[in-house]
């Protein structure tokens, strides 16, 4: 049984963050908002064998900023810094081996990867691989912060969405809701930039293989199709199928899904987008778009996600842009921290 730790944060108080996986470009981007964060304090980092040394090391950017050294992860570490929440910016299969160690000792996890993302433990294995952490599978909330916000709130363990499931459930899910389009035969089309491969050098990331190269990858088996129909199926309360198709833009960052859908019944993009924006009025990091497309330059290095609707040829056309490192990760990781502690939701975010 984990050791439950529901805390909140009172004015001039700070949440004591540790990040699990600082060198990447994520744990790079949730580092500089919690340097700008009003209420929280970073007060570790920690990583592999492989990458240790100062901040400032692996991005000089961070030089007289953090003056933090990246060290080897241990449960004892993290806890001798007084955490309150630990990030973990690590792969699958790692994320669920130092899950249980630090819920045990009563820290609150963000967990980056995707094993906790798959509330079936059956699927989660068709996808990736055998799951070692059932309780804490049980006892993870997905952290979509638009229809979730309650359960994150009390949360001791939150699956961070992927970005490509984020930013086709924004668009998607209001009107499955509403129930204007049909829950089959939905084909997301999703464009990413090149950083949300990682930081690791790989043969097919090199810059003459990306530059001015625009490909699809993953057909028919891109692990976040579970996941985004997984997400989709609980908010409309019916199951719904989909065809995820990926492809790789040679942009540093950003994300664009155009979406395919037929409707029910005869619809107009000024109903669709009145259903949109009825479902974000309250939502600080979804902008409804009626007269500008999304694109991935009007969300760069922001926390928001852009969607709008169209009707063309008698098919629902939606359209969602994010940046992928942002909302699509370390923007939605303090996100869902800002609700875990009783912060105003947009601490520190913009």
């Amino acid at each position: 049984m984990s050791a439950q730790n529901t805390k909140t944060v009172k004015a001039g108080e700070k949440v004591r963050v540790v990040l699990v996986g600082g060198s990447g470009y994520a744990g790079f981007e949730v580092i500089r908002i919690l340097l700008r964060h009003p209420q929280a304090q970073l007060v570790g980092v920690f990583g592999p064998e492989s990458a240790l040394g100062p901040m400032e090391s692996f991005y000089p950017l961070l030089s007289k900023q953090v003056p933090l050294d990246q060290e080897l992860f241990t449960p004892e570490k993290v806890a001798a810094v007084r955490a309150d929440l630990a990030m973990l910016c690590v792969p699958h299969k790692v994320a669920m081996s130092y899950v249980p160690q630090l819920r045990k000792l009563g820290i609150r996890v963000i967990d980056w990867s995707a094993d906790y993302r798959i509330a079936d433990k059956a699927v989660y294995e068709q996808w990736y691989c055998p799951h070692t952490d059932p309780a804490g599978l049980a006892e993870a909330v997905y952290g979509l912060p638009e229809y979730y916000a309650a359960r994150i709130a009390k949360a001791g363990l939150i699956a961070n969405p992927g970005c490509y499931p984020t930013c086709s459930a924004l668009a998607l899910a209001p009107v499955l809701q509403a129930g204007l389009i049909k829950p089959e035969g939905i084909v997301v089309n999703a464009v990413s930039g090149i950083s949300g491969a990682g930081r690791k050098p790989m043969l097919k990331f090199h810059y003459p293989e990306r530059n001015e190269n625009y490909e699809p990858y993953g057909v028919g088996d891109h692990r976040h199709m579970p996941e985004i129909e997984q997400t989709l199926s609980d908010i409309a309360g019916r199951p719904v199928t989909l065809l995820f198709q990926p492809h790789l833009s040679p942009m540093d960052r950003g994300m664009l899904c155009s979406i395919y859908a037929e409707p029910t019944r005869p619809v107009t993009a000024e109903e669709l987008n009145d259903v949109l924006e009825a479902a974000y009025a309250d939502k600080p990091f979804v902008r409804v778009r009626r007269d500008v497309l999304p694109a991935t330059k009007y969300v760069a290095t922001t926390n928001y996600c852009d969607v709008t609707a169209r009707v063309a040829k008698g098919k629902v056309v939606l359209f969602s842009a994010l940046d992928n490192l942002i909302k699509g990760a370390s923007g939605q990781a303090v996100q869902n921290m800002n609700l875990m502690f009783g912060l105003d939701e947009t601490a520190g975010l913009f």
